[in-house]
């Protein structure tokens, strides 16, 4: 069985839309029916302004908690997104700094993993090249940081019939390498960032590596969101046969940048479980059943019908 919950806006809107009393039952209910883990994944709107950003942040996050949820997925620039490179550059924060330091302590207090998908991590030579890494951090519920995957696909696009024009590659350093995937309490989760989506052979590694799930936390522009978003996502868990849950930003950041939003669930066959939409921040609750994993492979053993390197390989040699 999956249950899934989106929840827009406001949390203390949400709450205070319902007596309290009709709450606490509705929650209990929620929690007790669940025999399998929950995760939450979510959308926001990221500006320039880190306070602001980790108020909602926080807020989203307390609120996935008391939904009865282990895991928590956050977007791709959650810490913030600037609205210039010399912005970008001087807002970012080494792992030891005071942003992660924040959220190290949120998962201890609140006993909640968190996903930390696209945080701008100053690079090992910051200071001499001004240069940063796009960085997903996994923290477990004791606060401890247990996995940090550096973004490696970097977004350098111009579409100008779609207003679109990035360069990720001039204020960032692409990853050294892929990780491997985390054991956490919804199952064995492979790390990508955003564009790293548009690259299955990363999504088959982790999956040969033993992923359960895949994230992919983003900040996909309207355009690209439109054409391809949803379409990736749901090829990424089909050719893997794993859950795909990717956070997202949404909505405008400034005057210059603005996200497509639709954070989505979707499950080992394809199906969307979650859409949180493209106007508002917000989450959706996906209950994570790893035998729906196991059984689509069993039923159908792509894997193992997969040949090996050398035949896929074999054109080059012709």
């Amino acid at each position: 069985m999956i249950s899934i919950r989106c929840i827009l806006g406001s949390s203390a809107k949400h709450l205070a839309s319902l007596p309290a009393l009709g709450h606490k039952i509705q929650l209990q209910i929620r929690m007790s029916s669940s025999s399998h883990p929950l995760a939450a994944v979510c959308q926001l709107t990221a500006t320039p302004d880190k306070e602001a950003n980790f108020s909602v942040c926080k807020q989203l996050v307390e609120e996935a908690k008391e939904r009865g949820a282990s895991m928590v997925f956050l977007p791709e620039g959650f810490d913030y997104i600037g609205s210039s490179r010399e912005e970008t550059l001087s807002l970012s924060e080494s792992l030891a700094g005071d942003m992660m330091s924040r959220y190290t302590q949120l998962a201890r207090k609140l006993e909640v993993w968190l996903s930390l998908g696209g945080f701008h991590e100053r690079g090992h030579d910051w200071e001499t090249d001004r240069r940063i890494f796009n960085s997903h951090i996994i923290i477990n519920d004791k606060g401890d940081i247990t996995s940090v995957y550096r973004k490696s696909h970097l977004f350098d696009v111009e579409l100008p019939e779609k207003g679109v024009s990035l360069k990720e590659s001039a204020f960032t350093i692409p990853g050294p390498s892929l990780v491997p995937p985390v054991q956490t309490p919804i199952g064995k989760v492979g790390l990508g960032i955003c564009y790293d989506l548009r690259f299955p052979e990363l999504s088959l590694a982790l999956q040969r590596h033993g992923a359960d799930i895949l994230t992919y936390p983003s900040a996909f522009t309207v355009a690209t969101g439109a054409a391809h978003w949803e379409v990736l996502l749901r090829a990424r868990a089909i050719e893997t046969q794993c859950f795909v849950l990717a956070a997202a930003q949404v909505g405008p950041h400034h005057e210059k940048r603005s996200s497509y939003g639709h954070a989505l669930a979707v499950d080992p066959w394809g199906d969307v479980l979650g859409d949180c939409g493209g106007e508002k921040p917000g989450m959706v609750v996906v209950e994570v059943d790893l035998e729906k994993v196991s059984r689509t492979r069993r039923n159908m053993p792509v894997q193992q019908h997969r040949r090996d390197t050398a035949f896929y390989h074999s054109l080059a040699q012709t």
